[in-house]
């Protein structure tokens, strides 16, 4: 089978490290990784987001590893639009976390428009931080947890602050 997902990984955490798993587990996985013009477009907040080429080497490391231990090959391509890779043929099954299901949906539009096969939609539920919030980016950006959601230092007792 083969498997795609996208997002902009920066940076990696535990809850992508799931999606990632679950992606290995169906087959062999693509993984479209957002251009430094995407990536601000499909952020929710107004954050940094590091380059793309130092993003790429971080997301290739663990793709590694999971492929070895899965027995499995992978590839990395530059989103340059939100629909991206998925729209080829070749894939089979989009691996999703809940708030991005609608982007698979649409998806399947486009490549039903295109007269493809819908893909199956694997959806990854996600991951909670020590304080039941979800493991994000945004917040490890923002200090309040680390990649494998622990709380930090000056946040732990706090619970979140937005």
């Amino acid at each position: 089978m083969q498997v795609a997902l996208g997002g902009t990984f920066d940076p990696v955490h535990d809850g992508h490290r799931a999606l990632f798993e679950r992606a290995f587990e169906l087959g062999d996985v693509t993984v479209g990784l957002t251009s430094d013009e995407l990536a601000p477009k499909t952020r929710r907040e107004d954050r940094y987001v590091r380059p793309f080429e130092e993003r790429k080497a971080d997301l290739e490391a663990e793709l590694a590893a999971l492929a070895d231990e899965h027995g499995r090959e992978y590839e990395v391509l530059k989103l340059e639009e939100p629909t991206g890779i998925a729209t080829q043929p070749r894939f089979d099954a989009l691996v999703v976390s809940p708030e991005t299901i609608e982007g698979g949906e649409r998806i399947n539009d486009r490549r039903r428009e295109r007269g493809h096969d819908p893909l199956e939609l694997v959806v990854v539920d996600h991951l909670r931080a020590e304080d039941d919030d979800i493991i994000s980016s945004t917040r490890i950006v923002d200090g309040e947890i680390d990649e494998h959601g622990a709380l930090t230092p000056e946040r732990e007792g706090r619970g979140r602050t937005r």
